[in-house]
């Protein structure tokens, strides 16, 4: 339910499926979702980097960097993580209604939410990525400390320590990266990109 009043939706007369065939490509979310040092951000990086090489359309949104500006006034608890993601799906939309093919690397723990999100846009048009590791793997990389001051008691709510991770269900993609490096992980999602008719 929208807080707004005395609002109208104004449409375009230039339809998503225009600025897609101007691009030559499908436009999509690929949400990457899984635990802190997964592997989400150094795919989405990676994986753009060759779309960008292909001539795709693209752009990528990091859950850090969206804390910045956008989702600055946001915290870590449930209800705040939830509304993260909402505005993430949001703006995931109108890259997709603008042609793009977007990036999206949060960590995004709760099925609900990324359900959400799914249900929020087209059939097709949701593709969720599943970084796996096991907390372990993670916890060795652990390349920004965070899981070191979690377990010191100095971050309260971290994923996968003293708050909930649920894993995805029925995700489009799964990498498992204690087994697949960067550029097999790469090379996975380019394939289901390319087999599913996106680009």
């Amino acid at each position: 339910m929208t807080a707004s009043t005395n609002i109208v939706w104004h449409e375009s007369e230039v339809t998503k499926a225009e600025r897609q065939r101007a691009k030559g490509h499908k436009s999509a979310v690929l949400w990457f979702t899984g635990l802190s040092a997964s592997g989400k951000s150094t795919i989405s990086v990676a994986l753009e980097t060759v779309l960008h090489q292909k001539s795709i359309h693209t752009y990528r949104l990091d859950g850090d960097n969206v804390r910045f500006g956008l989702n600055k006034n946001l915290g870590f608890s449930p209800e705040d993580r939830t509304e993260n993601i909402r505005r993430i799906g949001e703006v995931s939309k109108l890259m997709i209604d603008a042609g793009l093919l977007t990036l999206t690397a949060f960590i995004s723990p709760y099925r609900e939410d990324r359900g959400q999100v799914r249900e929020l846009l087209e059939p097709g048009e949701f593709i969720e990525v599943y970084v796996k590791a096991s907390l372990e793997s993670c916890e060795e990389r652990d390349p920004k400390g965070l899981y070191k001051k979690a377990r010191s008691g100095e971050i309260k709510g971290f994923t996968g320590i003293d708050a909930p991770y649920e894993e995805p269900e029925n995700p489009e993609i799964v990498i498992d990266t204690d087994q697949l490096d960067v550029k097999g992980a790469v090379n996975l999602i380019l394939d289901y990109l390319s087999d599913n008719g996106y680009i």
